[in-house]
């Protein structure tokens, strides 16, 4: 299956809003000897300096783990740095003009929330994977707006009529181990998981029961 998609199938971690490197690249290192196969720096609150920083530690490390690492929101900063791609979001610069300033080759992921519709526009803009959430209440976005589990077998739908290899559907929001195999279940390809992998007591043994929820699909 996995052959077949843009993005890969299975465990994408999206890092905590953590200052210290260190602390980050142990966390990453865990959760890719438990079987992550992709990684999003999402740091909002960081000044530009923090967010170089961590973002080339994170290029290397990813390289090194043979990880796909994406930057979350700023697409200027990932082609700088060479980034495996970008994540855009509602507030973020269209996916149509991004496509256009980062060539064919950098990944795009977007957002989605729970409007199949939305995926479908951005379709056309060679986007590596669509993005529905909140599943579940998020720690990380605790006001976001839910999405039912639904909206995932419509966005495998629209995807499934692309050409392969297909974009991905992605799932975020609350996505733990308990519910990780109903989202499976539901159609995503890939789970995007924050605080549900990252402030587990045990990382690399919950990203091994995370990404081992996808055998059921």
């Amino acid at each position: 299956m996995a052959t077949q998609l843009k993005f890969p199938a299975g465990l994408y971690g999206v890092s905590p809003e953590w200052d210290d490197a260190v602390r980050l690249e142990d966390a990453v290192r865990a959760a890719a000897r438990g079987g992550m196969r992709a990684l999003q720096l999402r740091h909002k609150t960081a000044d530009s300096a923090l967010r170089l920083k961590l973002a080339l530690r994170m290029r290397e490390i990813c390289t090194e783990l043979n990880i796909i690492f994406l930057i979350n929101d700023d697409w200027r900063l990932a082609k700088q740095i060479g980034a495996d791609g970008v994540h855009l979001g509602r507030d973020d610069d269209d996916p149509a003009y991004v496509r256009e300033q980062i060539g064919p080759d950098m990944l795009i992921g977007v957002s989605c929330y729970a409007d199949p519709a939305r995926a479908e526009s951005f379709i056309a803009c060679d986007v590596a994977y669509i993005a529905f959430g909140a599943m579940f209440a998020s720690r990380t976005k605790p006001l976001a707006p839910p999405a039912p589990l639904t909206v995932l077998s419509t966005g495998r739908e629209i995807c499934l009529r692309q050409p392969a290899p297909r974009p991905a559907v992605v799932a975020i929001g609350g996505i733990d181990t308990s519910n990780a195999q109903q989202i499976f279940k539901a159609g995503a390809d890939s789970i995007a998981v924050v605080g549900g992998l990252f402030l587990a007591d045990d990382i690399e043994s919950t990203a091994r029961a995370l990404s081992n929820s996808i055998s059921i699909n």
